[in-house]
């Protein structure tokens, strides 16, 4: 039986866990059951891929002892389906924390609906494409279900640090830089070229685009120019593990300059290292400002993380305290009905991919 929940909690159902150390559903998970998340408790992980074909297979016997633990721990319950779910116990609230492959999330949220879940937490960027996250939002509306994402960025210290600077610095211009850890090699970025198919926009730098999204104005009607910078950009075709090819960037910044007035800018690099941060220009072109993802406040965490769990991915840490933010406003709101200030929600979710799909051949095109 299922963990019982206290009034001020909500039934967590975690969608998708994934290998542990490698996961991004393994560390949600993790975070949950330590108690970071005060309305939350996990009382349910669905695995279908670990718990069937997958168990055998790599990760499969890390993900097994994993869940022995857990069971007998925590008393959660692992099962294969969202379907195998049972009714949720009278006076409480069920959240789906969906956090498996994007091509699946279309079935997956009708599925969490029928489950039982008021409140459903997607992981970016929701869904593969435009359509079919319009038409996720609509059946939730339907059914009066909240739809919320998982853009932490939005909660970043580094963010609203830079925001809070450049409001108070007139004709200053924002950057935000998104780093990865990827090696400058053919090898290496056809690998993820091919594991992130959707392309870069549509994943790696898709936070930065639901920053602008948020607190910039942008959206497809009201973009009035896109400029890329074509000395620091490159976009390549490689082949992949498969021996298919395929084009993306592995750099790119650009800087958008919207009809109302409002100008900022994104650089993501593939290969760029494992700090990203927001950077203050003055009229001048001058930085004037830096704010760093983590910050040496947060470095002092990231130590600790590392050390409690060697070999995890390591943007799991530096990103640490705001993944809990976000999941605690998202179960606060599920289970206590308090807003959950600035949590992105699938309508932001849904421009952010239009953004997504009107910018890459437009940059694309400009690289030629």
């Amino acid at each position: 039986m299922a963990p019982t929940t206290k009034a001020t909690e909500c039934e967590v159902v975690l969608i998708g866990c994934g290998a542990p150390l490698r996961g991004m559903g393994w560390y949600h998970a993790k975070q949950l059951l330590l108690g970071e998340c005060p309305s939350a408790k996990l009382c349910y992980v669905v695995e279908p891929w670990f718990m069937g074909a997958g168990a055998a297979g790599p990760g499969g016997s890390d993900f097994t002892e994993f869940m022995t633990e857990t069971k007998k721990d925590f008393g959660v319950e692992f099962l294969t389906a969202v379907a195998d779910l049972p009714p949720v116990p009278e006076g409480s609230t069920r959240l789906a924390l969906v956090s498996g492959r994007t091509a699946d999330n279309p079935r997956l949220l009708g599925e969490a609906i029928k489950a039982g879940c008021t409140t459903i937490y997607l992981e970016k960027p929701g869904a593969p494409t435009v359509a079919e996250l319009e038409a996720m939002k609509a059946e939730a509306e339907n059914s009066k279900v909240a739809v919320l994402m998982g853009y932490n960025k939005n909660v970043c210290k580094f963010v609203r640090k830079a925001r809070e600077f450049a409001a108070a610095t007139e004709g200053s211009h924002v950057t935000f830089v998104s780093n990865n850890t990827y090696e400058n090699t053919p090898e290496s970025l056809g690998e993820c070229f091919e594991r992130n198919r959707e392309g870069m926009l549509k994943n790696m730098a898709i936070h930065e685009l639901a920053l602008l999204v948020s607190f910039y104005d942008v959206s497809v009607e009201n973009i009035e120019s896109v400029s890329a910078d074509k000395e620091f950009s490159s976009c390549q075709t490689l082949p992949g593990p498969s021996g298919a090819d395929f084009t993306d960037f592995d750099k790119i910044k650009f800087t958008i300059t919207t009809k109302t007035g409002k100008s900022v800018s994104v650089q993501a690099d593939r290969c760029g290292g494992d700090v990203s941060y927001a950077m203050v220009t003055d009229e001048s072109g001058k930085e004037v400002f830096r704010h760093s993802m983590p910050d040496d406040e947060d470095k002092a965490n990231v130590e600790t993380l590392e050390k409690k769990y060697p070999g995890a991915m390591p943007y799991f840490f530096s990103q640490d305290p705001d993944y809990v933010t976000v999941k605690e406003r998202v179960a606060n709101f599920c289970a206590n009905g308090v807003a959950a200030d600035g949590i992105a929600t699938i309508d932001i979710a849904v421009e952010t991919l239009r953004v997504a799909e009107y910018l890459t051949p437009l940059l694309t095109e400009q690289l030629k």
